[in-house]
Formats: C-alpha cells, structure tokens, sequence
C-alpha cells in the first residue's frame, strides 16, 4: 500500500493548490524539520561535551550519564501519548507547546550550575521534544497529500534524523572547544523563538478528532509509566548486568503494564491507541524494522566516535570532522536520490537497498583496525552509510502508510516511539557486549587500544546481525496482501 492509501484526497496539492498555498507548505516543512532536527541533535550535540560538564559542574561518572538518560527517558515515553494528545486537542497546538517548553528547557540547561538543575532541564528537554516530535509527522503527511510532493517532503524530513546527529556531533564539538558547553543549549533560543514565530502562521490549523466518549486516562497512565519504566531498565543495563535482581523486576513490572495497556484498549470506549493501527502489515512491519535498524546503527553513530577518541586519539572538533562524510552522503541520498528511487521502484525496493548497504558499514567495521588509516579503513564506511538515507525516508513513508488523518498523529508518536525504544536497545546491548568483551582481553593481558578495538569489533557484528534481521523482516512483511510487494509509481 502506498503512503497515501487511507488518507483523504482532498485539499491542497501540487496540482490544485495557488502559488502561495504551495510556497506555505514548503516553509511550514522548514518549520518541522527545524523543529526535528533541534529534537535529533540534542540528542548527541551533548556526547562530545560531557567530559566538560563533568569537569564544570562536578558530576559523578554514574551521574554523568543521567544528563544523557533524562532526556531519552522523557523522550521516548511520552511520543505515544503527545501523539494521541495531539490527534484530540489539534497536532499544531501541541507543536507549538512543545517547542516553547524545548526553548525555556534549553535556556535552562545553558545556565545550569549544578548537576541537580541541569538533570532537571533535560528531563524537560525531553518532554518539549516529545510533543514536537510526535506530532510533526503527522502534520506533514496532511499538508502533502500528493504522491510525489509528499515523497519529496519525507524526505527532507528524514534527513534530519538521518544525519542530524552526526551533523550534532560535529556542532557539539566545535562550540564546546570553541566557547563552552553552556553553547551547545543556548544555541537552541535563537531557533527555537524564529521557528515558533514562523509556525504560528504557516502550519494549519487542525480539527481535533471527535472525543465523544472522552480521554483514556488509564490508557495514558499505563503506556507512559510502562514504557518510561522499560527505557530506564534497558538503560541500566550496562551498570546492573542482565540477570540483577533489579534489572529482572523492573522489567517484568514494565511488561505488566505494557500489557495492561494493550489489554485496556481492545476494551476501552475511546483507546489512546486503536488497536486497527498494528493491523496494518506495513505499520508493525515498519516499525519492527524500525526497531532492529536503530539498534544496529547505535553502533556505528556513537561506538565509531568512541573508537576515534580512545583508540585513534582523536579530539571532539576532528572526531565530528571524520564523521562528516556520513552526514554529507546521507544528506545527499535522501533529499535527491531516495525520492526518485522510491517513485520509481517502491518503498520496500528502496528500503532493501539501503539494508544491503548497512550491512556492508557494520561488516567492514567489525574488521577496523587498532591502527586505522582514516583514507582506507574508515571513509569506505562513511560512505556507505548512504544506506540510511535510503533506508530512513522509505521506512518513514510505509511506517505513515495505512494511518487515516483522525489518526496520523498516534501513528507518528508511535514511529517515533519505537525509534527511541530502539536506540535505547542499541545503548544497553551493544555497549555492555563491547565492555564485556573490552574487560575480557584486557584480562588476557591486551593492551588498552587493543581491547578496546576487540570490544567494538564485537559491538559492530551484532549490529550488522541486526541489520539482517531487520532485511529479513522488510523482506517476508512489508508486502501487500496477496503478496505483491510494494509497487512503483509513476
């Protein structure tokens, strides 16, 4: 099914609309994906600066990390419920909420001068970049209800996830060596003021969804604590092993209450989620592809930075430096190739490549050396990561696919959602098999480098066994009924 199957027709589109309607589209997608890739690189403009703040506002190594989990913890557990929110009191006005809340949050965080207040600006980070997040797809997919302008937009958007935070981490160290951590949050005033004000006109205004039976606040309570409770055990993971008494618990709590929620919306009169939603093949194929391809990619967008910096001996400005390559070939990829791939050949064709060309960035990883020429054994997997920039506006396009408009912003809150549940099982899988095996030969008597190399050596296959589960699942799912796999257009 293509990604306009169960959306209405009607309204503006490339070859109905005036001049001006078209032109408030496009900067009403400016806003979005501004908005997106604030979102995106808040998430890792901070990695390169941590060492920093350690040092400025005395936080412990174990408290360190918190500047990092708040914000994925609020983040990823709210995007369900701001979606739904958004679908019954209008997507923009939860746009708007939540960019102003991301903005004072940001403002916050640049000023802290404690560990206690910056955790705290960050939690409300999260927050502010839940709302936005959860909503700004689903108000692109109404704004563009033609194929191919809708194809192009996705793709503008995708590439702000895409390569946005590696284009973080290059930001992130750059103002943290050039003036001081406190810049990597204040940056965030001047965008987030012009984009609100650009918003206020560009972006429409929604009819919120029929609320004749009122809000699931059970529904709401449960998906929330069940799934901040799920991120902050896999968080954990790395400091409590697998098997602790704590880690077990919390997790057979959050199952239970992820189980009550699905329990109460087969029975509730109106669900925060209908469960028609994850009826659709391309909607739970989606997002289960979504989930295994995250996972894998963590490995290449935050244990290569590792590997540049405590193997090669790289600074943070020249380690975001060395990433720019991936940036600048996923960039390219999904704003000018993906789009005419994907008219011509089909989401799923489109998606399948791109898997083919990760496996090949994780496969060459798994093999770097201790003494890594950057010109050889590097910059060949930079460029392959061209594969997210297929992968990412496909997977987009048939995760949004068979959503209707009632429902368009539940169905990006859950898109997003499973991209944070899947970063965060990249997080908690990934680094405590790399420790693991990083502890196990420095044991054996290896050196540091070589240690740690053998550790992410170990990191980078699991990725690219990841990589091909997600291929195997593109491959067997993501067709239509009858299976006939997704069709070119054009």
């Amino acid at each position: 099914m293509t990604a306009t199957t169960a959306l209405p027709t009607t309204g503006t589109t490339a070859g109905s609309g005036t001049a001006p309607a078209a032109r408030r589209r496009w900067i009403a997608l400016g806003v979005l994906s501004s908005a997106m890739l604030m979102s995106v690189l808040d998430g890792s403009i901070v990695t390169v600066a941590l060492p920093a703040i350690q040092s400025d506002l005395g936080f412990s190594a174990a408290g360190l990390s918190w500047v990092v989990n708040a914000y994925l913890i609020a983040f990823g557990s709210l995007l369900l419920l701001a979606g739904r929110v958004g679908d019954l009191v209008g997507r923009k006005r939860v746009f708007l909420a939540g960019m102003a809340l991301f903005t004072a949050a940001s403002v916050l965080a640049g000023a802290a001068g404690t560990p206690a207040v910056l955790i705290a600006a960050r939690l409300a980070q999260g927050v502010g970049s839940a709302l936005v997040s959860a909503v700004a797809l689903g108000i692109l997919i109404t704004l563009f209800t033609d194929p191919r302008e809708r194809a192009r937009a996705i793709a503008v958007f995708s590439f702000t996830g895409a390569a946005g935070a590696s284009i973080g981490q290059v930001l992130g160290g750059v103002l943290t060596d050039a003036l001081a951590w406190n810049w990597i949050f204040l940056i965030n005033l001047p965008i987030g003021v012009a984009a609100i004000a650009v918003a206020l006109p560009v972006l429409p205004a929604d009819r919120p969804a029929a609320r004749d039976g009122g809000a699931d606040v059970l529904g709401a309570l449960l998906i929330s604590s069940g799934l901040m409770l799920a991120i902050y055990t896999v968080v954990r993971i790395e400091g409590h092993g697998w098997a602790s008494g704590s880690t077990l618990g919390l997790g057979a709590l959050a199952l239970l209450l992820l189980a009550g929620f699905v329990a109460r919306q087969a029975t509730a009169r109106t669900p925060l989620m209908p469960l028609r939603v994850l009826r659709s093949r391309s909607v739970w194929g989606a997002n289960l592809v979504q989930v295994l391809m995250v996972a894998a990619l963590f490995s290449f967008q935050v244990l290569v930075a590792l590997y540049l910096q405590r193997v090669l001996d790289y600074g943070a400005t020249l380690t975001g430096v060395a990433m720019l390559p991936a940036a600048v070939v996923i960039g390219v990829v999904s704003l000018v190739v993906a789009p005419r791939l994907i008219a011509r050949f089909g989401e799923r064709a489109v998606l399948l490549t791109g898997l083919v060309l990760l496996f090949g960035v994780l496969a060459l990883l798994a093999r770097v050396p201790v003494e890594a020429d950057y010109a050889t054994d590097l910059l060949p997997a930079m460029l392959l990561a061209a594969g997210f920039g297929l992968a990412l506006p496909a997977l987009t396009a048939l995760g949004m696919s068979d959503a209707r408009e009632a429902d368009a912003g539940l169905a990006s809150g859950l898109f997003n959602t499973t991209q944070q549940i899947g970063m965060a099982m990249g997080v908690a899988v990934l680094s405590t098999l790399a420790a693991a095996r990083t502890g196990a030969l420095a044991d054996a008597g290896a050196d540091t480098a070589t240690a740690l190399t053998g550790g992410y050596h170990l990191a980078f296959a699991v990725g690219a066994g990841l990589i091909a589960a997600a291929f195997a699942v593109a491959f067997t799912v993501l067709r239509r009924p009858g299976g006939a796999s997704a069709a070119p257009r054009g």
